[in-house]
């Protein structure tokens, strides 16, 4: 790792599973952070994610090099009555440690902050629940489905009029989440500078989801009138809408007020400033409809490539609804290093998706596969002082593998 880079020597033990937790280290190893990954000796279940549907089925563990790349990697049977000298020294090594077990469960591992803090006084214990700390359904497990889309009411809010819920895209709560218990371990850690003190940090799915949906959220407390669902045929504004494209392709278009003239004008149909049924908005309000049925037949006449150069040209809002396949061929991504090479993961994984935060001046850790199970336990127990004999215990007892190395 780069010696230079702004988290090298700093130390952190992901114990979390999934997405959340491991992505908020993921973060911190971009920017040279000395990351091990903890997992149960079998492997940790998100390392099959990719045979999983509903998520995308494909021959290499994409979702697990997504979290996990960076990383050492270690396999700790945290139930064995070993565990708790090596998880110890962990702890006194770390600068931060990433947790999401359930509470209960915690509790009995004698995981909680209070069980860990005695070892090291400076450490930064991150801790994420799906529903908070506190309250009824504090030990409820919770998915970013359950409690960053349902439970928050993004996910009654995302979809239009007269439609069901639906099933959001995996991860996206659970990144969402990542980048928010980031900036909270990144706070302590501002902290700790100033003042030498270790902290207890957490974040949940639900105030993250709440977070997202913020704005309808705050209108409810104020009483606000909501206009309902999105209905595209009916929409509260004809110039906030999703149009069809004759090849086809969906776009959504924002045209503010002080866009409007420019825009009738890149169209072709200035009439529509001057319609009695929209020049007044009273009545345009009453004929959003129509302008919507208008605006269709308009946009459903060029291909989308048109519809580029005229938006593009008046430099208003829009963009081309794109699904993952092309997504991933958009100039864009490669030119801002949203899309990065990933090295030695084998197959057809050749890149990754870098984290979304850059600094000027500082390039990141080139991405590298994500551990198998246990590679790291030798290299790291040495390195956290234990003996040869002492780490043959430790495989003789089950508390690590009994084998050196697991594959992928």
């Amino acid at each position: 790792m780069a010696s230079d880079n702004i988290f090298s020597g700093l130390k952190v033990v992901d114990l979390a599973s999934f997405i959340a937790g491991p992505s908020a280290a993921v973060i911190m190893s971009d920017f040279g952070a000395d990351v091990i990954k903890v997992e149960p000796p079998s492997g940790e279940l998100w390392r099959h994610a990719h045979n999983l549907p509903p998520q995308p089925v494909a021959e290499d563990p994409y979702p697990w090099h997504l979290a996990n790349r960076n990383k050492r990697g270690i396999a700790l049977d945290l139930k064995s009555p070993g565990a708790h000298q090596v998880l110890e020294k962990l702890v006194k090594w770390a600068d931060v440690l990433i947790v999401n077990t359930p509470h209960p469960a915690r509790a009995r591992l004698k995981l909680e902050y209070e069980d860990v803090v005695q070892w090291n006084p400076r450490l930064i214990y991150a801790d994420i629940t799906g529903f908070g700390e506190k309250g009824p359904d504090a030990d409820l497990p919770g998915f970013d489905i359950t409690s960053y889309w349902a439970r928050s009411g993004l996910l009654s809010m995302t979809r239009d009029a007269g439609a069901p819920p639906t099933w959001p895209v995996a991860g996206s709560g659970d990144n969402a989440t990542a980048v928010g218990l980031y900036s909270a371990i990144v706070t302590a850690l501002y902290r700790r500078e100033r003042t030498g003190e270790g902290a207890h940090v957490t974040t949940s799915l639900l105030a993250e989801g709440v977070w997202s949906a913020s704005v309808s959220i705050q209108a409810a407390l104020c009483e606000a009138k909501f206009f309902g669902l999105h209905d595209r045929k009916h929409p509260a504004n004809a110039a906030m809408n999703v149009y069809r494209t004759k090849d086809d392709t969906w776009f959504v278009l924002l045209i503010t007020p002080d866009k409007v003239a420019a825009v009738a004008k890149a169209i072709g149909r200035t009439d529509l400033l001057t319609d009695p049924r929209f020049s007044d908005p009273a009545k345009l309000t009453a004929n959003m409809a129509e302008l919507s049925t208008i605006l269709d037949e308009i946009f459903s006449a060029e291909s989308m490539d048109h519809w580029y150069k005229i938006f593009n040209g008046v430099h208003v809002t829009f963009g081309a609804v794109r699904g993952p396949e092309e997504v991933i061929n958009d100039p864009q991504l490669r030119a801002n290093d949203i899309i990065v090479p990933l090295a030695g993961a084998g197959g057809k994984l050749t890149s990754t998706i870098s984290s979304p935060l850059q600094v000027y001046g500082v390039a990141k850790v080139p991405a590298k596969r994500a551990p198998n199970i246990g590679e790291h336990n030798e290299e790291v127990l040495r390195q956290l002082g234990f003996s040869a004999t002492e780490i043959d215990g430790l495989r003789a007892s089950g508390t690590i593998p009994k084998i050196k190395e697991h594959a992928a």
